[in-house]
């Protein structure tokens, strides 16, 4: 069920199982993270310079597929901890831009794909939350932390408790994602931008990326942020792009970046 297609320096992933609205079993969460190792490779040889995950049909991930789980014999720590987590760090760490476009349903692990993803642009009447009350269960993927960095305590266990969904439109204003656009524009309005980034200096892209997680994981300060700020951009002082950004830049042209050395 997931498809990886690389073309014009993009990764694209597709969550392919429409009729099931893009539930992950744990089959499909290792092609899944054999798809983004494959793409990883292919940043290594400069063929991708970003990544793009979404799903096919009128959801982009409904979370767990539970249709054939039994309760009384459900490995719940070996599917979260043992299967779960890992890909979403795997996820987080690829050494390149990645972006998720998400329509009609996000849930569960589906919101931990987001949660893993560098920047989410959401269609505006997209559905995200958690829908667990309903289960006897409680948020996982990383909802409770992302809910309560953006929310705060008091609407995170709101909507836990209500089982009550949020708008992609609602997400974005209470500041969960970045974008939202109308469901009928957010492929091409996505891929537009995911495009022009794929033609960026990639390689500061990814420092940029690493000092954000950094702050975000470790609760790096302003000086000690700092600090690696200035090692970062040392580091790239030494890369094409740099040369190139300055070059085109003294030369009153577009820079025209390669993403490597």
């Amino acid at each position: 069920m997931i498809e990886l297609e690389i073309r014009e320096g993009i990764a694209h992933v597709t969550l392919n199982a429409p009729k099931k609205m893009n539930a992950l079993d744990v089959q499909a969460l290792a092609e899944l993270s054999e798809a983004y190792d494959r793409a990883a490779a292919a940043v290594a040889t400069g063929e991708v310079r970003a990544l793009v995950l979404r799903g096919e049909g009128r959801a982009f991930c409904a979370g767990r597929d539970i249709s054939a789980i039994d309760p009384a014999n459900d490995d719940v720590m070996g599917y979260l901890d043992g299967t779960v987590q890992p890909l979403l760090e795997q996820m987080s760490a690829f050494p390149a831009p990645t972006f998720a476009l998400v329509h009609g349903a996000c849930l569960g692990v589906g919101l931990g794909l987001a949660v893993a993803s560098d920047v989410v642009y959401v269609a505006e009447d997209a559905k995200i939350g958690s829908p667990f009350a309903n289960l006897g269960a409680t948020l996982d993927s990383g909802g409770h932390w992302l809910f309560t960095e953006r929310l705060g305590a008091h609407r995170t266990l709101d909507l836990i408790y209500t089982a009550e969904l949020i708008s992609g439109a609602e997400a974005v204003k209470a500041g969960l994602f970045s974008r939202s656009f109308a469901s009928e524009e957010l492929v091409e309005q996505g891929l537009a931008i995911i495009t022009k980034v794929a033609r960026g200096a990639t390689e500061a892209f990814v420092a940029s990326k690493e000092l954000v997680a950094q702050i975000r994981d470790q609760r790096v300060g302003l000086w000690a942020s700092m600090r690696a700020e200035n090692k970062a951009q040392t580091a790239l002082c030494d890369t094409a792009d740099y040369a190139e950004g300055f070059k085109a830049f003294q030369e009153k042209r577009p820079p025209v970046f390669t993403g490597g050395h």
